[in-house]
């Protein structure tokens, strides 16, 4: 184990270096510049088309498998998960609070990324064997790409398919397992049973009884985490300014030892900053799209609109409450990090249940991640062997759940970090090379004109 962790250190080490940290953000701000800043000017009309996306409508019927509106909270309970509660905590204790900043910048550069992830993923989707609409970056780097591009298509679905296994899987059952035993005692090995046995009932359904779980418990929790971190910040009313002065302060100069926190240089605050950012919302990762592509909607870039607020919801507003919550608590230089780092930090303001709500969201958040990226890994799998290969891999992947409730924590951290990079590669390339498309489809939206899905753009 020890070598395999020493293999993985030094991976991650290249993958989440200078050129991964230029890629993720340039390729994000180059499509947010093409897009004149639309993902932020445009951000009500995303909100609006989101309320309208809770049916489908006349003229949409048939073109998918779930509403706009489920795609979305498929997408979301694959990204609010232990990134939101445990990834945060483990990034101010790395890179300290400047990291909080370069959290929020790669969230904004993020909304454009993944607006033009869901553009192309619903641009270039297809019907599979089963009758299902599928996409994602492997169908948009082989049908836009061509041919000549699909072995990085295949290099994403196999990226994607072991990355499930980590960043959908194994770290969220560890998380929750870590979470439970330190709060109310239970074993390790009792948790991960129990997780295994309801997710499993809701796999096996496929993405419509996912999509149908996923759209009633996202919202109602992530609502509820979010009035309670609200209830935090304003018993902490006084120490807001100061925490908030700690991030944009740090985030361009270095922060010095304290307490159990040993300081951190503006280069950690970018690295962990970014790393834990992509972590949470995932945008350039490529996971999102497959969602999307399932979407009952004939529109690119009306379901664009709607994918892009998932890294807003995400990053600038539930990883912002939860960043809060531990800067103007007085544990964040106490050398915790992790869930128990948060969960310290909401005891303090609210003792006596602080910790059961942290406990509670991070169980229900690391479920619905389970879920949701069950689909993701199962699709990517699909591309490589088959409709009929799908059956296996969920028949594994549950039983992975079981292990990574068992697993040291950090290996299982290292893994999802290092397969998290991979999967981004391939997709941050095809956005750029398909930028264009993405440009275009967009103008002519916003023009009036309806593009009717494999129409020529080039006329």
């Amino acid at each position: 184990m020890e070598t395999l962790s020493s293999i993985l250190s030094a991976i991650e080490g290249v993958v989440w270096g200078p050129l991964m940290l230029i890629l993720l953000l340039g390729v994000g701000l180059y499509l947010q510049l093409g897009l004149k800043l639309l993902p932020i000017r445009k951000l009500g009309m995303g909100f609006k088309l989101l309320w309208k996306g809770r049916t489908t409508s006349k003229g949409d019927e048939g073109d998918g498998e779930v509403s706009p509106f489920n795609a979305l909270m498929t997408a979301l309970s694959a990204t609010i998960g232990t990134g939101n509660i445990a990834g945060v905590a483990t990034a101010i204790f790395l890179g300290g609070p400047g990291a909080v900043f370069w959290m929020w910048i790669t969230a904004l550069v993020g909304m454009a990324t993944k607006f033009s992830e869901a553009v192309l993923a619903v641009r270039y989707r297809e019907v599979d064997e089963a009758g299902d609409h599928v996409g994602g970056p492997m169908y948009y780097i082989r049908n836009g790409l061509g041919k000549k591009w699909a072995w990085l298509g295949g290099a994403f679905a196999f990226f994607g398919a072991v990355a499930a296994f980590g960043i959908g899987n194994t770290v969220q059952s560890n998380s929750v397992a870590d979470g439970l035993s330190e709060s109310v005692g239970l074993p390790y090995w009792v948790t991960g049973l129990v997780i295994m046995v309801l997710a499993g009932a809701v796999i096996l359904g496929g993405i419509r009884r996912i999509a149908k779980v996923a759209g009633k418990l996202v919202p109602i929790m992530a609502v509820a985490y979010i009035i309670c971190g609200i209830l935090v910040l304003i018993i902490n009313a006084d120490q807001i300014g100061g925490a908030l002065g700690m991030i944009f302060t740090h985030a361009f100069t270095p922060i010095s030892a304290a307490g159990g926190f040993a300081g951190a240089a503006v280069a950690k605050a970018i690295q962990f900053g970014v790393a834990r950012g992509v972590f949470s919302n995932e945008a350039g990762l490529g996971s999102a799209p497959i969602a999307h592509a399932a979407a009952q909607t004939k529109d690119p870039v009306r379901q664009g609109l709607i994918a892009m607020l998932g890294t807003f919801l995400d990053t600038i507003v539930v990883c912002s409450i939860t960043a809060l919550a531990i800067l103007t608590s007085t544990h964040w230089t106490s050398g915790e990090t992790g869930a128990a780092l948060t969960t310290l930090a909401f005891d303090q303001s609210l003792p006596g249940f602080g910790q059961y709500i942290v406990t509670f969201a991070l169980a229900v958040f690391a479920f619905t991640t389970i879920l949701g990226w069950a689909f993701y890994g199962e699709k990517c799998f699909e591309y490589l062997f088959g409709v009929g290969s799908i059956k296996i891999y969920r028949i594994v992947y549950i039983l992975a759940i079981m292990a990574g409730a068992i697993a040291p924590l950090d290996f299982v951290w290292l893994m999802a970090s290092v397969f998290n990079a991979l999967m981004a590669i391939p997709n941050l390339i095809a956005l750029a090379l398909l930028s264009p498309v993405v440009f275009n489809l967009t103008k002519r939206y916003f023009s009036g004109e309806n593009i009717l899905p494999g129409e020529d753009l080039n006329r």
